[in-house]
């Protein structure tokens, strides 16, 4: 549920239809959140999308502290196979907001990624570049530094971003981190990722993630020729296959305790909708009712 006079005082508008035509357009994947329906009343946007009862990613993250290798390389084989799907046969979708929190898991332990909210559909100019955007999006510690730079990005933010998700699963927190979210962005912009004595990581996963914090893109494995595929032949994968991976033949390595279909116990309790925020006026609605008409 988006309330309209929250969209527009956020400047989310253009955000939100982005988000409701990408859902749309790439429904069916395994690994993301399908949408049923969207609709709206008077005072409310609603997107209705597949309950996933698992919870985030994020969570057990937390709970667990870090991930062994072989977990780390179950949900990020998946992602892999979601970023491949996003910009190569999605016309070259940037997803541009990926973290633990944006991952949920389903009852058989797949991941599902949700809240497209930061989406955008690039495509490639005639030349065959991609297209690149300048919108500062993003959570601090996961940012390329293309984007602080604000030099323009494309889909390369994403493979960047899995890098230090990669290394977040294996250490259990991120390679840049401080109070001040100016720090860390000058922590991305002028430091290279330096891992921990302990948990040990093995050379191969370190490997993956310095090729894929890359800081020059042109040099940033996932968006060097080869795309996705160069990503899944690296050998932190030897021994992945990938078609079982897409078809879900495997359970995942962390089973929810889900103990029915709409079972909610791996949520946090969140706050009911405050009634007394903004209504959505008739002078609103004559200014802005046409970007929400196909709503």
């Amino acid at each position: 549920m988006l309330r309209k006079t929250e969209v527009i005082k956020l400047r989310q508008i253009d955000h939100v239809r982005h988000e409701r035509q990408i859902l749309g357009d790439i429904t069916g994947h395994p690994f993301i959140t399908n949408i049923r329906a969207s609709f709206q009343d008077r005072d409310f946007l609603y997107i209705l999308l597949d309950y996933v009862p698992g919870g985030e990613l994020f969570s057990y993250l937390r709970k667990m502290r870090r991930f062994d290798e072989d977990t780390a390389r179950f949900y990020v084989a998946e992602i892999v196979l979601v970023l491949e799907y996003l910009h190569e046969q999605q016309g070259g979708v940037a997803y541009r907001d990926l973290k633990p929190e944006n991952l949920l898991l389903d009852e058989d332990g797949h991941i599902k990624l949700v809240d497209f909210g930061f989406a955008k559909r690039l495509g490639n100019n005639d030349d065959d570049r991609p297209v690149e955007t300048y919108t500062l999006c993003g959570t601090p510690e996961y940012l390329a530094p293309e984007v602080i730079r604000n030099k323009g990005h494309t889909t390369a933010v994403d493979w960047w971003a899995l890098g230090i998700l990669l290394y977040e699963f294996l250490t259990g927190y991120p390679p840049f981190w401080h109070q001040n979210p100016i720090e860390i962005y000058k922590q991305i912009v002028e430091k290279p990722v330096v891992f921990p004595e302990q948990p040990h990581i093995s050379d191969e996963a370190k490997d993956l993630i310095r090729q894929l914090c890359t800081a020059d893109r042109s040099r940033r494995l996932g968006n060097i020729s080869g795309g996705a595929a160069r990503v899944k032949a690296h050998p932190f994968f030897r021994g992945v296959d990938w078609t079982a991976v897409l078809e879900r033949r495997h359970r995942g390595p962390i089973l929810p305790p889900v103990r029915y279909p709409g079972d909610a116990q791996c949520f946090d309790i969140y706050p009911e909708e405050d009634p007394a925020s903004e209504p959505y006026t008739d002078e609103m609605a004559a200014q802005y009712d046409e970007y929400f008409k196909d709503f």
